[in-house]
This record gives structure tokens, sequence and C-alpha cells, in this order.
């Protein structure tokens, strides 16, 4: 997983309430273990017509003026529905590094911090402002801070947003939850060396 510091980068809307993981990443995507290309796979059923190939132009996503957004502005209760890990997985790999909703579930945020997208939850006021915004302009950006828990918008205003220490300190140091265990190794061997009545053996 990349450290994720800052995100800097156009913002896209999709502005529709509970959006769930099947209309993030269909069902029958669901069988690959592999990552690679489930960014074209995002929001299929919107993103083409119904052959699955042809790109439907009224999409938002297939928009020229929006190619290369990295923060998605979504509805209210993003990422409802089935626990799947592959939709921040497609997210990711339609390279978006953050989403702003003014709430998550529960399951998608824990899967969406676990593998390097960043959920940044706002008040309604602000999420409509920057629909507005992205409405409006197309080059819209703006700006993230993940220390500081800052979204900053385009007129300068610095919005705060929750993020749990543990998440915080995976995604400044770029390491998953494996990852963190791997790094206390040393500290777990001192331990057992300190406290040898305490290991367990094995016969």
């Amino acid at each position: 997983m990349e450290k994720l510091n800052h995100i800097q980068g156009m913002i896209v809307a999709i502005p529709v309430n509970d959006i769930d993981t099947d209309q993030i990443i269909p069902a029958r995507f669901l069988k690959v273990t592999d990552k690679a290309g489930l960014g074209k796979a995002a929001f299929c059923d919107w993103r083409y017509q119904d052959d699955g190939v042809t790109p439907n132009p009224d999409f938002v996503l297939n928009k020229s003026e929006y190619q290369g957004a990295s923060v998605l502005i979504a509805g209210n209760n993003f990422g409802c529905g089935s626990s799947r890990e592959h939709a921040p997985w497609a997210l990711i790999g339609a390279g978006f590094k953050g989403v702003i909703s003014t709430e998550f579930a529960d399951i998608f945020r824990n899967n969406a911090l676990k593998n390097g997208l960043l959920p940044i939850e706002v008040d309604a006021e602000t999420q409509e402002q920057l629909v507005s915004l992205a409405d409006e302009d197309p080059s819209t950006t703006v700006r993230v801070d993940v220390e500081r828990q800052t979204l900053t918008l385009p007129d300068g205003r610095d919005v705060k947003f929750p993020l749990d220490g543990f998440s915080k300190y995976c995604l400044l140091n770029g390491v998953d939850q494996l990852g963190y265990l791997l790094n206390l190794h040393d500290d777990v061997r001192d331990f057992e060396a300190q406290n040898p009545q305490r290991v367990r053996t094995t016969a």
C-alpha cells in the first residue's frame, strides 16, 4: 500500500444517495482475486450501455472534462450493501484516492481504509457546495491533509473530517494491517525473550 499523506486533485460528482457496492462494482466481477483491471469495471452498469462495452456518453466519468479526477463527491450513505472489498479496489483502479460523502457504510469505510482509499466525511452544506463546484467548473481541485485531517476547499476554507488513529498511522506509513503486525516483529521477539514463562511451546 502506498503512503497517503496528501491528496491534491480534481473532483467529480456522482451525488446519488445510497450508492451500494453492487453499483460500485457489480457482482459478476467478484470472481477475480486480482485487483488489476477492476478500475474499468467501476460503476460498470452506469458507465456503459447495454452491451457492456460502449461508453454511456451521459455518465459523468465518461466526460472528457472530468478525466483524471482523483476525488469522488458522492451522496449520502455511500458504499452500503454487501461487504465486498472489490468496491474500494475498483475505485482505486479508476484513479480515486478519496471519496467525499456525508455518511459512509461502516464496512465500506473499513475496507477502503485497509486498501488506501480515504473516506472523507463532511457536513451536508460542504457536500452540496462541492457538487455545485464540480458541475460549474470541472477543473475544480481540493486538497486533503491526512495528518491534519483537513479538506481544503477552493475558497481556502478548511473542513475537518474524522479518522481513527490506527487508520491514520497506516495511511501515512503505507502499511496495511498485516504490514503493521510484521513491523512489530522485533518488539514481539523482545517480549518473548523477557517473558519466557508466557510463551507457549508446542510439542
